[in-house]
């Protein structure tokens, strides 16, 4: 019974429906009661009567049920096999309910061992059939013929007018064997999660590597980047393709999906976006060739990007995007969305983009993000959305540029139940000195 609670507790700790665990669970908990029934402490403890007796006679047919559903989820049973589940269980809940209502038996126990044995005789054959044969399969194998010989052994004898008690014992042990095959299953898991572990955490310096450091001190522009994986390693990137005293470059993109396959492809974007470093006064050729680079070679999956270009000389920026969120541009205490989307990278190669060109004047302060910022649920599962990013940024007038990151970040961190996506963002200042 002890074995059945820990399952069925097991089973709800992952909140996950696991039929194995279940039939398992019912299958020891009521060959536990059983057995409870039975005990010779019981029957002095509880005074004796036809509705008691009737209550132990019955759990014997109530035990093969769930037995039954364990070895079919177990795989033990053929497609013959499964076929006769239903009419089967039909069969010992009629005898469970005959004896219920009319008593013991003889004829009731009769069926009970031709079925019990057949069954039995029937999985130890399907047992040694030809298949992939595992470790643990044959440690459950083993469980399973020795229960399979004790219960037959007091079956035969039932059948013969002698009431034995060795089956208990040959469960026992395949409940050991069982218990043996997960707990080595659990040692090997948790071995597995610590290699996994151990490379996701050099997966996460590797792609931190490729992002890059602090923006490189300039005359007219300041940078503050903020990066937040949803787990280990993200989908989301950003880079710096120029970075100097006149021009800035900001890259900032967001690959479909999460964890590895997302930070691979990130990978592959910064490959992209580094070998048109040429282009990087051309927001929507730069776009336009890096969607060239990565279609067809990203398995499916899409990527989302936002590129503007300052130049503090010619007082312009000019901005492309694909399929992205709109940057934000704070001028004069008023945000501005500035929008110019065309269609998400690696999704067709003939795409084309093009670029908004706008005055860039001092005190402008500039804002890029993915998704996950405006996306981000409270418990309500109300978004953060546009307007309240807006209303932040119009707050952080006064403030510096890191500063400014921090608060946006922080906030949308707070109003999140959980953090659901990757989460990244560029604040810019365009200042000029004298």
């Amino acid at each position: 019974m002890t074995v059945g609670l820990v399952a069925a507790l097991f089973c709800l700790l992952r909140r996950k429906f696991d039929a194995l665990l279940i039939w398992l669970a019912l299958f020891a908990f009521l060959y536990g009661n059983r057995l409870w029934l039975q005990s010779p402490l019981l029957r002095l403890i509880v005074p004796d009567s036809e509705f008691f007796r009737r209550l132990r006679d019955s759990a014997d047919y109530v035990v093969p049920i769930p037995a039954i559903f364990f070895f079919r989820a177990a795989g033990f049973l053929s497609r013959w096999g499964r076929a006769v589940v239903y009419p089967a269980c039909a069969l010992f809940v009629s005898l469970a309910m005959g004896t219920f209502v009319f008593g013991s038996l003889s004829i009731f126990h009769h069926i009970n061992n031709v079925v019990i044995i057949a069954a039995l005789l029937w999985l130890i054959a399907r047992s040694w059939k030809g298949g992939a044969v595992t470790r643990d399969f044959v440690v459950i194998r083993r469980g399973l013929v020795v229960f399979a010989a004790f219960a037959m052994y007091d079956n035969i004898m039932g059948l013969l007018g002698y009431r034995t008690r060795v089956e208990p014992l040959g469960f026992a042990v395949f409940l050991g064997a069982l218990g043996y095959v997960a707990a080595r299953q659990t040692i090997q898991r948790d071995q597995q999660l610590g290699e996994i572990h151990k490379e996701l955490e050099v997966a996460q310096r590797i792609q931190l590597s490729i992002l890059p450091a602090d923006f490189p001190p300039s005359a007219n522009f300041r940078v503050a980047a903020r990066y937040v994986p949803m787990t280990s390693v993200a989908g989301d990137f950003y880079d710096f393709l120029v970075s100097d005293d006149t021009q800035a470059g900001l890259l900032i993109a967001d690959v479909s999906g999460h964890g590895v396959p997302a930070a691979l492809i990130a990978s592959m974007v910064k490959l992209a976006a580094s070998s048109q470093r040429g282009n990087a006064a051309d927001p929507a050729g730069l776009l336009k060739a890096m969607n060239t680079t990565l279609c067809g070679n990203t398995q499916g999956q899409f990527v989302t990007a936002a590129y503007v270009h300052l130049n503090a000389e010619a007082g312009e920026l000019r901005y492309s995007a694909a399929g992205h969120p709109a940057m934000l541009l704070l001028r004069g205490g008023e945000v501005t969305s500035v929008i110019e989307n065309g269609l998400m990278l690696a999704a067709f190669d003939s795409s084309d983009y093009t670029t908004t060109v706008r005055p860039l004047m001092p005190g402008d302060r500039l804002l890029l993000y993915t998704d996950g910022i405006v996306e981000a649920e409270d418990r309500r599962e109300e978004e953060f959305g546009h307007e309240r990013l807006c209303a932040l940024l119009r707050e952080s007038a006064g403030l510096p540029h890191a500063e400014t990151a921090d608060m946006i970040l922080s906030s949308v961190q707070q109003w999140s139940a959980e953090q659901d996506d990757d989460m990244t963002l560029l604040v810019c200042d365009y200042i000029v000195t004298v």
